[in-house]
């Protein structure tokens, strides 16, 4: 049975990524695909597992073969997802999550309609920045154009399937999962699933 494809976009520090780490750990046969992206490695990311770290030579030749589902350019680097290794895991079974940014989403969305997008928003600008100041990773001068940013950026929530606000972390982790768990009972994939089961039923 193949897998259902999830977007979670988010404005920069409302906690995104938090929550999909967690969620990959709580939750069966769910996994998150590996972006590449030309950003620096932040401490304590792992290239290949946080990100697929390349050039910008490296990048521009992948988007000449088409190899990505989508791909931007954010805060003066480039993102993009390998559609390659996206199908080999819905094919494989997995309910794949892209975390991506609101321009990639749309772009997926044109391409696989039947993907479930997802928005998560801070519940405060004020939380917003406290969260971003917290990371101690970035100068004023980024925190703030961030802070500019998220504005844009949030306003497209509403282009979305399903909001999350994060205000309590673990409310809004609960809320996702129960996301994972209603698509995974719509009536076509557990048909799929139990269809032995079912024709015995109704034999």
């Amino acid at each position: 049975m193949k897998g259902q494809l999830f977007i979670i976009s988010a404005p920069s520090g409302a906690g995104k990524s938090s929550l999909v780490k967690a969620l990959i750990d709580s939750v069966e046969k769910l996994t998150v695909s590996t972006s590449h992206t030309t950003r620096a490695m932040r401490p304590g990311e792992i290239d290949g597992v946080d990100y697929h770290f390349i050039s910008s030579t490296e990048f521009l030749k992948m988007v000449e073969r088409a190899a990505f589902l989508e791909h931007a350019e954010v805060f003066d680097n480039f993102y993009g997802t390998a559609q390659e290794s996206i199908e080999t895991q819905l094919h494989q079974g997995l309910d794949v999550i892209l975390e991506i940014d609101w321009q990639g989403a749309r772009q997926v969305r044109e391409l696989m309609p039947d993907a479930v997008s997802i928005f998560i928003l801070p519940p405060s600008n004020t939380a917003l920045r406290e969260r971003l100041q917290g990371r101690g990773q970035d100068s004023v001068e980024i925190i703030e154009r961030r802070m500019r940013d998220a504005v844009s950026e949030s306003s497209h929530y509403n282009e979305s399937d399903y909001l999350i606000i994060n205000d309590d972390f673990t409310a809004a982790l609960d809320e996702l999962a129960q996301l994972i768990v209603s698509q995974r009972l719509q009536t076509s994939r557990q048909a799929d699933i139990h269809k032995e089961m079912i024709s015995d039923l109704l034999a």
